[in-house]
C-alpha cells in the first residue's frame, strides 16, 4: 500500500487526510494500515479521523465513539439523518444505493472542506468495487 501511495502520490508531504470510517471492516484497516504508514512514511502527513452517523435504525451508537477516543488524535463524528430523506424519497421495494451515496459523499465533501482536508481516504473492498462498476453500467 505504502508504494502505491507513493507512486500514484495518493498522499503528499503536509497533506491533512480525512479517513472515513463507516463502521465495516474494510474502514478498520484502511485507518489501521494508514496510522503505521504515518509512523513509518519518510514524509509527515495528518490523519483525521471522521464517521457519519446517518441514524440508521440498530447501528450500534457507541462502538464508533468508543474505539475512536482510544486511537487519540483529531476526531469527529458527523450526524446528519440522511436515512430518513432516503427512505422518504425512495419506495420501499427500490434499493437505497444512489441516493445514500450521494447524500453521503456530499456531507462528507462538505466536511472535509470546513475541517481544510486536503484528501479523502474511503474504504471499498472488492464487492463494493464490483457493485459500483454494475451500478454506473446499468444506471
Amino acid at each position: 500500500m505504502g508504494k502505491s501511495i507513493a507512486d500514484y502520490r495518493m498522499i503528499d508531504p503536509g497533506d491533512r487526510v480525512m479517513v472515513c470510517l463507516s463502521g465495516e471492516k474494510d474502514s478498520y484497516g484502511m485507518l489501521d494500515i494508514l496510522m503505521g504508514l504515518q509512523r513509518q512514511a519518510p514524509a509527515n502527513f495528518e490523519l483525521v479521523v471522521v464517521n457519519l452517523d446517518q441514524k440508521q435504525p440498530g447501528f450500534p451508537k457507541d462502538v464508533l465513539p468508543r474505539y475512536l477516543r482510544q486511537l487519540g488524535g483529531e476526531l469527529h463524528i458527523i450526524e446528519k439523518n440522511t436515512y430518513s430523506v432516503v427512505t422518504d424519497k425512495i419506495a420501499e421495494n427500490k434499493t437505497y444505493c444512489g441516493l445514500c451515496s450521494r447524500l453521503r459523499r456530499g456531507t462528507l465533501y462538505g466536511f472535509a472542506k470546513q475541517i481544510g482536508a486536503d484528501k479523502i481516504a474511503l474504504g471499498h473492498h472488492r464487492d463494493d468495487i464490483v457493485e459500483t462498476l454494475f451500478l454506473n453500467m446499468f444506471y
